[in-house]
């Protein structure tokens, strides 16, 4: 099984290029006002509009629809990244302009029925790990043994602290729906700057030298 990688938290024209470089599959913007690693006013519009061979992720928190669409437009976003309390009509709204991943956050334990009405209006889900009231970045993992129980086909990534020392257990997982895996602050230097050194040893350890 060869996973996708998608790196967040990219704030930095050059480290957005070195994940191209690298063949990693996307790069997440996050556009959230209160994260450290909000990109707006750090790398600008027509950059990552501009940017090709790699799939783009904008990540909205409860964001208005409208504001969602137009950076979409601005910053030429391959897909959406759902972080927040989003319904289903509004998932189905934003998937009629971009492709919808779902974020959902996982504690002790987890219903899988709740998200089934979500499947129809998203193209993934995202599971993150739940602390306190944050919408993730958190840097800490979920057991990942809840995962065993998945009741569905539908593709997800997986989030939640995966660090570099995790490339081996990533590729050990037997689960048919695991699309990709998400990394973000455990490959910083600060919120927002990538340890680039880290993130190539980690995408050479997934998916064997580019």
């Amino acid at each position: 099984m060869e996973l996708n990688i998608k790196v967040c938290g990219i704030t930095r024209e050059q480290d957005l290029q070195a994940l191209v470089q690298y063949g990693v599959n996307y790069a997440g913007f996050i556009f959230y006002e209160r994260s450290s690693r909000l990109v707006t006013g750090k790398l600008d519009a027509a950059t990552v509009r501009s940017t090709t061979g790699i799939k783009k992720a904008g990540v909205f928190v409860n964001e208005d629809l409208q504001s969602v669409q137009q950076k979409v437009a601005d910053y030429g976003l391959d897909l959406v990244q759902l972080h927040g309390n989003e319904t289903p009509e509004y998932c189905a709204a934003i998937r009629k302009v971009v492709p919808v991943v779902k974020a959902f956050r996982i504690g002790e334990q987890v219903s899988w029925q709740e998200l089934a009405p979500f499947i129809p209006v998203s193209d993934y889900f995202l599971f993150d790990t739940a602390v306190g009231k944050s919408y993730g970045g958190t840097g800490q993992q979920f057991n990942w043994d809840l995962l065993k129980s998945y009741p569905f086909s539908h593709p997800f990534f997986l989030s939640g602290g995966i660090g570099p020392e995790h490339a081996a257990a990533l590729t050990e997982l037997e689960l048919p729906a695991l699309f990709a895996v998400d990394v973000n602050s455990r490959f910083e230097t600060a919120p927002g700057v990538k340890d680039m050194e880290k993130v190539k040893e980690f995408v050479n350890a997934l998916c064997g030298p580019q």
